[in-house]
């Protein structure tokens, strides 16, 4: 019986920076990076088009084989502003150069396809690897979208705040680091987990939207019999950290923001039609306290385990902001005085 083989190291390692793989911009930041594969002449027409219609700008991943059917398309492309960068394997970088009529200088690799002998032919060039795109909209990183779901996506995106752009243009890129990596797996094998395990759902669809809520049972200490259904409301750090980092007040105002969107919650999914309580146990209690939620204090032992957990996140995501406090507390509200305040 063969031996299993070892899952490929180069995708954790282009996470970290290897061969000046790029990392995505800014994470309070609403701008995306759009990113559109084309496979065919017939594509790159109908990207242009429904980029047109929108007056937006994209990164057209491109095939080096194409460059040879479709000069005059990817030439009106970069007339156009948008940029233009590789797709697939490697090759004849000079002939899509030529073709686009511009420097191409990001190449898009598959996750399958994250292997030395690439990554050593594009870095030898100066193309650096481009993200691997985001499989949900997230500020400062790339998303893809095929040529024919952009007429419907892209008016969406807008109306969730986020301003796509071209890859090369996010506020913020620059070359991975092996602290991008650090957070990449501390969210895969800590945030990740903990939301599977938990039944958190995101309500972060917004470019600014940092709630998520999971159906609890509520807890000890609270005047509630023992099982009473309750809403549990969970931080999305890294996007908060993002926007406290560009302004305190982005950050606030994008908290209150969020509240409603747990009050949709509350109202429209049926998981939390029978939730009686609303809480939260965090060291974000100053801003829920000022929203109509009561304060408790937690158990010694309790809060101390809390604290580290919040200490280790924070750690993870590299906030240099203090919090305004250092003791976690619970906050708590009735459902009916929730939605009658947020809803």
């Amino acid at each position: 019986m063969p031996a299993p083989r070892l899952p490929s190291p180069w995708p954790a390692l282009t996470r970290a920076g290897a061969y000046g793989t790029l990392h995505g911009g800014h994470p309070g930041d609403p701008h995306l990076g759009l990113t559109v594969p084309v496979c065919t002449p017939a594509e790159v027409r109908e990207a242009l088009d429904a980029l047109a219609q929108t007056r937006l700008r994209a990164t057209l991943l491109v095939p080096p084989p194409l460059a040879r059917e479709e000069p005059d398309a990817l030439r009106t492309a970069t007339a156009a502003g948008h940029e233009v960068a590789g797709w697939g394997t490697p090759l004849n970088i000079s002939g899509l150069e030529v073709a686009a009529g511009q420097p191409v200088t990001a190449w898009a690799l598959e996750e399958a396809d994250l292997t030395r002998a690439p990554l050593a032919f594009l870095a030898g060039r100066g193309v650096r690897p481009l993200p691997l795109p985001s499989p949900t909209p997230e500020p400062g990183l790339t998303l893809r979208v095929a040529p024919n779901d952009l007429t419907t996506e892209l008016p969406r995106l807008q109306a969730l705040g986020y301003r796509p752009v071209p890859v090369r243009d996010l506020p913020g890129l620059r070359p991975a680091s092996r602290r991008d990596l650090l957070i990449h797996l501390y969210r895969r094998v800590v945030d990740d987990r903990f939301a599977r395990a938990h039944g958190v759902v995101p309500l972060t669809q917004r470019a600014d939207a940092v709630m998520r809520v999971a159906r609890q049972s509520v807890p000890g200490g609270l005047p509630f019999p023992p099982g009473t259904p309750a809403a549990e409301l969970h931080i999305h750090s890294p996007r908060l950290v993002g926007l406290t980092a560009r302004s305190a007040l982005a950050a606030y105002r994008a908290y209150q923001r969020s509240l409603r969107d747990v009050a949709r919650a509350l109202r429209e999914r049926p998981e939390f039609a029978d939730a009686r309580v609303v809480f939260a146990v965090t060291l974000l209690h100053g801003p829920l306290e000022k929203n109509g939620f009561t304060l408790v204090n937690l158990p010694p032992f309790t809060a101390r385990v809390y604290g580290l957990g919040f200490r280790l996140m924070r750690l993870a995501y590299g906030t240099n902001v203090a919090p305004s406090e250092t003791e976690p507390r619970l906050a708590w509200m009735e459902r009916e005085a929730f939605l009658s305040r947020h809803g």
